[in-house]
């Protein structure tokens, strides 16, 4: 059955991603009823979010299309914020804040997203620079608990940046304090003045908000699988082998291809039925999934046979000759 709701391309851990999950379930949005979460891995984008965003950074929200195209898209999490609370604000984010109170709201978002987030890059990896990072480290920790302080000042009043309830900007800029707590948890912890943030991220550490769209259904800690692409389970140690070789030669649990004749694939709605038969007593972490690119499978010149099953009647994916590695996009742990 076709999707019909939007997709949203996230990734469990990015503060911009967190963001527009906070938002969506605030709205009451509900990832498998009103959308289609696609948990994302950085190493190996799906087509299909390069399809809907040439930028293809997560977050992105993408609504059905009648074809592969998707019929709109945000892709920026500020725009996906503002569409959930435009289909619903039942905690008022922005709903009941004066025109002023709203130029406030983006003036704080604009100095996270600009500012402070350029420090935070820097303090969290300072060895992208290499030696001239490493030494400019202080300096880019100094400037980002700077504006934690004037956060902090604004905090003190009422609890929240605009006052005695939370807003859009509380939101907007809470996953990226979160992630400097988490890079330079002394730094945050130093600060004297800083008081009023620390107990404002404290609430929102152990707050339900930050609980819901951390967990299932909201994030998962494997990647969407792709219809676009082709998969097999392999045993770890096999695959370790492979990696040390530079070729697989296995066609499934105990056949090498040698003895097969090609290797068993599967596409994205056969993996879990696969694993379930024929991989069940494997251990958790001895069983990983192979995602594949296609398009290098046929660049090699390797041909893939859809081919019935036996007894089954359904078709799998074959293929003909061993699998070269650079094919295999991500070789991720099997998640039951």
């Amino acid at each position: 059955m076709p999707e019909v709701g939007p997709a949203l391309y996230s990734f469990r851990r990015c503060p911009y991603a967190i963001r527009a999950r906070l938002a969506l379930a605030a709205a009451g949005l509900r990832p498998g009823v009103d959308l289609h979460l696609r948990e994302v891995s950085l190493k190996a984008k799906p087509p299909e979010l390069r399809q809907a965003s040439a930028k293809a950074t997560v977050p992105v929200l993408a609504g059905a299309g009648q074809g592969p195209a998707p019929a709109w898209v945000l892709e920026e999490s500020l725009a996906i914020m503002h569409w959930a609370l435009e289909q619903r604000d039942p905690q008022g984010w922005l709903a009941g804040w004066s025109a002023g109170d709203r130029a406030v709201m983006a003036a704080l978002i604009a100095e996270n997203d600009g500012p402070f987030k350029h420090h935070l890059d820097r303090v969290k990896y300072p060895e992208r620079e290499g030696a001239e990072g490493r030494s400019a480290l202080p300096g880019h920790r100094r400037a980002a608990l700077a504006i934690l302080e004037t956060w902090s000042r604004r905090l003190e009043p009422g609890g929240w940046l605009l006052g005695e309830r939370p807003s859009l900007a509380d939101w907007a800029l809470l996953p990226f304090v979160r992630q400097f707590g988490l890079a330079d948890p002394e730094g945050l912890a130093a600060v004297p003045g800083l008081q009023p943030l620390r107990d404002w991220l404290g609430r929102f550490l152990a707050g339900p908000e930050l609980a819901e769209v951390m967990a299932e259904p909201w994030a998962s800690r494997s990647p969407w699988r792709s219809p676009s692409w082709l998969y097999h389970l392999a045993l770890r140690g096999e695959w370790q082998q492979a990696r040390r070789e530079g070729t697989y030669l296995r066609s499934t649990r105990g056949r090498a291809l040698e003895q097969e004749g090609f290797i068993h694939l599967s596409a994205a709605h056969q993996v879990a039925a696969t694993a379930g038969r024929f991989y069940a007593d494997v251990p958790a972490g001895d069983l990983l999934l192979l995602s594949l690119d296609p398009q290098v499978l046929a660049g090699s010149g390797l041909e893939v046979r859809w081919e019935p099953a036996p007894g089954s009647g359904e078709r799998f994916p074959h293929l003909y000759g061993p699998l070269p590695l650079e094919a295999v996009l991500l070789a991720e742990p099997w998640q039951r």
